[in-house]
C-alpha cells in the first residue's frame, strides 16, 4: 500500500484580472448571449489573453503520510490558492491533485460560521460542513469547547465574538475533526501567545499520530518547530523544496536580495508618530570585525524639542526573535531631538554572532512616567554576518547544524 497522502502533478490555476467574471449560465442563457453579441466570444478571447494571471504554474510535489510540511513565501506567491485547491474549495485550471484521506481545513477565520448563530450552533454547523457526523460532534463537543475556551459565551451569537475567540473556536472544530490530512493557513496570525502554543501543540500531536499536516505561515519559528519539510513558493512556482533548514534559509536569502519598503513608508509600525524613523541604514549591510554601524534619521512632526528621548535598538535573529537590546539610558547617553529632527549614528562593538542574516528593530519613546511610544518598526533593516575570521586566528570556522567546526587542532587546559 502506498504511503502517499498528497500527490500534486503540474498544477496550475489561472484567474482573469479586471472586468466582470462570468458565472455559470444555462443553455438557454448561453444561446441568448450568443445571438445578442456574436462577436463577444472572439473579443473576450482576445481580452482574456491580456488579463489572465497564473496564481499557480506547473507545481508538482508529494507529501507522505505522517509528514508535517510547511509552505512559505511572500504575499501573493500562491500559498492560499494552493490550499484552496487541496481543500477542494476551488478547481485547478490544469494539472491534477490526488488526496488519500479525509481533509480538515482551516483557511480563514470563521469560514463556515454564521454570525447570527451561537457558538454552540456553529460548532454543529461547521462540524457538519467539515464532514463530521452528528454523533462525532456530540462525542467531541466538550473537547472542542475546552480547547476554544469560549464556554462562557457558548450561547452568544458569534458576531459578538472577538477575532481571537472566533479563530479559537474555528480551529478547535477543525482540529477535532480527526482528519487524515489537516490543512491550516495562517491560524497563528490571530490569537494570544498561549493560544498559539496550544495550536502548535495540537498540530504536533496530529503529526505524531501518523496524520499529515500542511501548514502555511509567515512565522518561521513556528514552521521550523512543527515541520520536517518545507516548500517555498515564488510567483506561483516552487522555488525550493526539501529539508526545513535549507528552504527557510533560501527564503530569507531571497527576501534579503529583494527591494524592501523604505522605513518612512512602512505602515506596520506602532506609536503616536510625533517622532518617527524616517530612515535607517546599516553600513555596507554587513558586519566585519565584530562592529556594526547604524545610521538613524528621526523626523519631528510636532516641531518641539525633546531633551531626553529613549532610543532602543533590538537585534533580531533570522526568525525575528530578539537577541540583544541596546538602550541609550543604560549606557548614560542622552538623546536630543530638535524641532527639525535628528541624525544619530550608533556603533556597536564586539558583537559575537555566528554567520547568518539578522535584523534591526528600532524603538523610540519618551522618558516621562507614561512612557509615550513615538515609533517602533520591527525588522526595519537587515544585515549579514559573513564567514570570516572573527577569532583573529587565521582560520574561518564553519557551522553545521548546532555545531561550530574549526579547521585546526587545539587543546583546552
Amino acid at each position: 500500500m502506498s504511503d502517499i497522502a498528497i500527490q500534486v502533478e503540474h498544477l496550475g490555476k489561472q484567474y482573469k484580472l479586471g472586468g466582470r467574471q462570468a458565472g455559470n449560465l444555462t443553455f438557454r442563457e448561453s444561446m441568448v448571449e450568443t445571438i445578442k453579441t456574436p462577436l463577444r466570444w472572439i473579443k473576450g478571447q482576445r481580452q482574456a489573453q491580456q488579463t489572465t494571471f497564473w496564481a499557480l504554474d506547473d507545481v508538482s510535489f508529494e507529501v507522505r503520510q505522517g509528514e508535517a510540511v510547511g509552505i512559505i513565501g511572500r504575499n501573493g506567491a500562491g500559498k492560499s490558492t494552493l490550499l484552496k485547491i487541496l481543500s477542494r474549495i476551488t478547481k485547478p485550471t490544469r494539472g491534477r491533485v490526488d488526496i488519500y484521506g479525509r481533509v480538515g481545513s482551516l483557511l480563514e477565520v470563521g469560514t463556515g460560521f454564521h454570525p447570527e448563530l451561537s457558538g454552540r450552533e456553529n460548532i454543529y454547523l461547521n462540524g457538519a460542513i467539515l464532514g463530521m457526523s452528528r454523533t462525532e460532534i456530540i462525542q467531541k463537543f466538550d473537547e472542542i469547547v475546552d480547547f476554544a475556551e469560549v464556554d462562557k459565551f457558548l450561547d452568544t451569537p458569534v458576531k459578538f465574538y472577538s477575532s481571537g475567540m472566533y479563530v479559537r473556536l474555528a480551529f478547535a472544530v477543525a482540529a477535532h475533526l480527526d482528519p487524515e490530512i489537516l490543512v491550516v493557513d495562517e491560524v497563528l496570525a490571530v490569537g494570544d501567545a498561549e493560544f498559539q502554543r496550544k495550536c502548535l501543540g495540537k498540530m504536533s500531536a496530529v503529526a505524531q499520530q501518523g496524520r499529515t499536516v500542511i501548514f502555511v505561515s509567515h512565522n518561521m519559528g513556528a514552521i521550523e518547530s512543527l515541520c520536517q519539510k518545507c516548500i517555498l513558493l515564488k510567483n506561483g512556482s516552487i522555488a525550493a523544496n526539501g529539508n526545513i533548514e535549507d528552504v527557510v534559509n533560501a527564503y530569507l536569502s531571497s527576501s534579503k536580495q529583494e527591494v524592501t519598503t523604505p522605513v518612512s513608508l512602512r505602515t506596520d509600525r506602532h506609536g503616536t508618530g510625533r517622532l518617527f524613523f524616517e530612515d535607517i541604514k546599516i553600513e555596507d549591510g554587513k558586519i566585519r570585525d565584530r562592529s556594526l554601524r547604524v545610521d538613524l534619521t528621526i523626523q519631528n512632526q510636532c516641531k518641539q524639542e525633546f531633551k531626553n528621548v529613549i532610543l532602543s535598538i533590538v537585534l533580531l535573529d533570522h526568525l525575528g526573535r530578539p537577541l540583544s537590546n541596546l538602550v541609550n539610558y543604560i549606557i548614560d547617553k542622552p538623546i536630543f531631538v530638535g524641532a527639525d529632527g535628528a541624525k544619530i549614528k550608533i556603533t556597536m562593538n564586539n558583537i559575537n554572532l555566528v554567520p547568518g542574516i539578522y535584523g534591526v528593530s528600532p524603538f523610540l519613546s519618551s522618558d516621562t512616567q507614561n512612557g509615550e511610544i513615538f515609533d517602533w518598526v520591527s525588522w526595519a533593516a537587515r544585515f549579514e554576518i559573513p564567514d570570516y575570521d572573527y577569532y583573529h586566528k587565521g582560520h574561518i570556522p564553519y557551522i553545521k547544524g548546532d555545531t561550530i567546526y574549526m579547521d585546526y587542532d587545539y587543546e583546552i587546559f
